[in-house]
């Protein structure tokens, strides 16, 4: 038998998982899915900052072998007993005129939630209806709503109401503590993709020489991220720890790898700027 469970991964601040090299106009881009071009954040991302909290921890090695596997150049010795999962997005932050922000959702982020979500056994509220072209679905008495319409960005959207989604706020501010009472809005999945490329955070960065105190030649760059208050999910499965002489059941592997996610977390790169601060819940 295993264990599992989904966690919600929250951005505090923004997010920076980043490829490493861009061949775009933007240096630094943040990784992507390569079929549908859904930014995500890799399970080893999540798995190694919890494998560097268990050290602070003081976990004796044997233990910490068994959760997290041995050290590479051990590696064939045994499998580690958790596997953290690619953290996908789920809900995106964009500017709205009116209630500041709103949590932009398309159909396909939530069918592919809704998957997980069923794997470990996840009550969820019903699907509301997908909107139309030019449509935006929210709930009702939504602060996003005024004069029967919706305004994201630079769009002017009609706005349709449907207490499904009222449902689904309640549910995921519980499960997640994020702010998404009144701010959640479902949008068609051609709209959801446009935002996804456009309403990432694009911020130039710079770095002085020590002489002269002006930029130095060739130091300016461009770096992505996800905005803050950004909404991901993953999925986390524990097995029997695999390690000779630290036999546990499943069970207890999660119950040691549940005691990591307490505090906020330091996830993706650029740390020393304020990137990635985040916060984890299990959400079932």
């Amino acid at each position: 038998m295993d264990a599992k469970a989904l966690l919600f991964v929250h951005a505090l601040s923004p997010l920076h998982a980043g490829t490493g090299q861009g061949i775009g106009a933007i240096d630094l881009p943040i990784a992507r899915e390569k079929a549908t071009g859904i930014p995500y954040l890799p399970g080893s991302s999540l798995k190694g900052v919890l494998r560097d909290r268990a050290r602070e921890k003081e976990w004796d090695e044997a233990t910490l072998f068994a959760v997290f596997g041995p050290d590479t150049d051990k590696a064939s010795e045994h499998a580690g007993a958790v596997q953290v999962g690619d953290a996908k997005l789920l809900l995106l932050p964009v500017r709205s005129l009116y209630g500041v922000f709103a949590y932009a959702l398309g159909p396909y982020l939530l069918e592919r939630f809704l998957r997980e979500a069923e794997m470990v056994g996840l009550s969820t509220p019903k699907v509301p209806t997908a909107p139309g072209q030019g449509e935006a679905v929210v709930a009702p008495g939504s602060r996003l709503k005024e004069g029967g319409k919706v305004y994201l960005e630079d769009l002017d959207l009609t706005a349709r109401e449907d207490p499904l989604l009222g449902e689904w706020e309640a549910w995921l501010a519980e499960k997640t503590g994020a702010p998404v009472g009144d701010r959640l809005v479902l949008l068609p999945d051609d709209l959801m993709a446009f935002l996804l490329e456009t309403a990432t955070e694009v911020m130039a960065r710079i770095r002085l020489d020590d002489e002269t105190k002006t930029v130095a030649r060739g130091a300016l760059w461009y770096e992505e991220s996800l905005p803050a208050e950004s909404l991901l999910y993953t999925l986390v499965r524990a097995e029997r720890s695999f390690r000779k002489g630290k036999e546990m059941p499943a069970e207890s592997v999660f119950a040691l790898f549940k005691g990591l996610l307490e505090g906020a977390l330091q996830l993706g790169g650029k740390a020393t700027v304020g990137r990635g601060l985040c916060r984890v819940r299990i959400g079932g």
